[in-house]
């Protein structure tokens, strides 16, 4: 279909013809998006901060946004996925950028696109797109989460003023490798010669640390040269010999999220002479900073807790948030996860916290069905006995099949006490399903 056609097509329909317009969804490379760049001719003008890791990268864009844009600067943010609209990717001052907007930058890209004869996937056609709409708002800054990796991600064709590095662990070992060290060596690759190189993984492979001095990046290590601790009511950051103190801990829940909040830290203090910001800024936007759908607890009775945790080193900070929790005498597990992730790996990291396992397949290509969801499950909930050589079922776990996680989540309100707990996890698509049917019901 021509792009001519889409002089005047809605949001949904853009989004449509770009999930069909690559042959695969994920295909790593810089090329194809360095040429669609060249052609739009649009050079940012403002700084970026690139954030990779495998996990708590949105968080830390999160507060980065929050504390940015109360200190008065006019902020892009670029993540992803969406959880109930696109539009939740691309924000320019706090603000979601409009259908009318995203459309307008979907169709300057697909101009460039067609002139320089490439295709691109649905990400790297969303990335130019939100930094064709950061261009036209004159944004002073723009935080960018890396999608996959980092060395070949779409974000990466951009040159960061500061990266940050959250964490590694294993996840999309088919595009990575399968070592820490090789994972590692592609989410360095956003770092850039004498930039600042924010770290907040603690177990950092050796492969970053060369890679970082091989391009002489400003490699910064939490607990060498930038760390937290903790009281109480509040805790305190240091920096270089500098610290502050009598932090609030931020509105974002969750065991992780101080180490999170300190790389969010470290970067503004790599660029305070360019983006200055005062400790009540700080205060505020720790405060102030939302992301649904991570450590999410609901309000209400029975307690329900929202996580789009999805390999097992989310599961494993999940793990730690709900321990931190009070005790419930029952936890219900509304359970649904993507085909090609670790399902096995996340259920043990969370088998001793859930007493019911209410499973469902999703409904995306690259969902698990219910029943191979509910085999991984099974799986790996055998314990092997001490001295035996076999595995013995766990007899206080029960799994149940459901259709969707919607199902699954209505069962769990039901049969759940009022003092029980309800945990929705596995994929963004899980608790984006559950998240859509609540707001439906109202």
């Amino acid at each position: 279909m021509s792009a001519f056609s889409f002089a005047s097509a809605t949001l949904p329909e853009w989004l449509d013809y770009l999930e069909r317009m690559h042959p695969t969804a994920i295909e790593m490379g810089l090329e194809r998006i360095r040429r669609v760049q060249a052609e739009l001719a649009s050079e940012p003008s403002f700084s970026i901060i690139s954030v990779a890791g495998t996990n708590g990268k949105g968080s830390t864009c999160m507060m980065l946004e929050a504390i940015l844009s109360h200190a008065g600067y006019r902020a892009g943010c670029y993540t992803s996925p969406h959880l109930l609209r696109y539009n939740e990717r691309v924000r320019i001052s706090r603000r979601e950028a409009g259908d009318d907007e995203l459309c307008e930058a979907f169709r300057a890209v697909e101009s460039a696109r067609m002139n320089s004869g490439v295709s691109l996937t649905y990400f790297e056609f969303g990335t130019l797109a939100a930094m064709y709409l950061f261009s036209r708002a004159e944004v002073e800054i723009a935080i960018l989460e890396v999608g996959l990796g980092g060395r070949l991600d779409a974000v990466n064709v951009f040159d960061t003023d500061c990266a940050v590095l959250t964490s590694i662990d294993f996840d999309h070992m088919d595009y990575l490798g399968n070592t820490r060290e090789q994972i590692g060596f592609e989410k360095a690759g956003i770092f850039r010669p004498g930039k600042a190189a924010i770290c907040s993984e603690q177990d950092l492979p050796a492969s970053v640390r060369r890679h970082a001095q091989s391009i002489n990046a400003n490699l910064m290590h939490i607990g060498e040269h930038f760390g937290y601790s903790t009281a109480p009511q509040s805790w305190s950051y240091w920096w270089n010999g500098e610290s502050r103190h009598a932090l609030p801990y931020p509105a974002l829940r969750g065991a992780c999220q101080l180490k999170n909040a300190s790389a969010c830290l470290a970067a503004l203090d790599s660029l305070k002479d360019t983006f200055p910001i005062t400790l009540s800024d700080i205060r505020h936007g720790l405060l102030e900073v939302v992301w649904p759908g991570r450590f999410q607890v609901l309000p209400g009775r029975p307690v329900t807790v929202l996580d789009v945790a999805h390999n097992p080193g989310a599961a494993r900070a999940f793990a730690a948030s709900l321990d931190s929790m009070e005790r419930y005498p029952r936890t219900y597990a509304v359970f649904a996860m993507l085909r090609d992730k670790d399902i096995a790996g996340v259920v043990r990291e969370l088998r001793s916290r859930v007493d019911v396992w209410l499973v469902s397949g999703i409904d995306a290509p690259r969902g698990a069905t219910v029943d191979e969801v509910a085999m991984q499950v099974a799986q790996a909930l055998q314990i092997a006995e001490p001295g035996a050589g076999h595995a013995s079922e766990v007899a206080v776990h029960t799994i149940r099949k459901f259709r969707n996680p919607s199902e699954a989540y209505a069962y769990a309100c039901e049969q759940a006490a009022r003092n029980d707990r309800i945990c929705v996890f596995g994929s963004f698509h899980t608790v984006a399903e559950v998240l859509k049917n609540m707001v439906e019901r109202r």
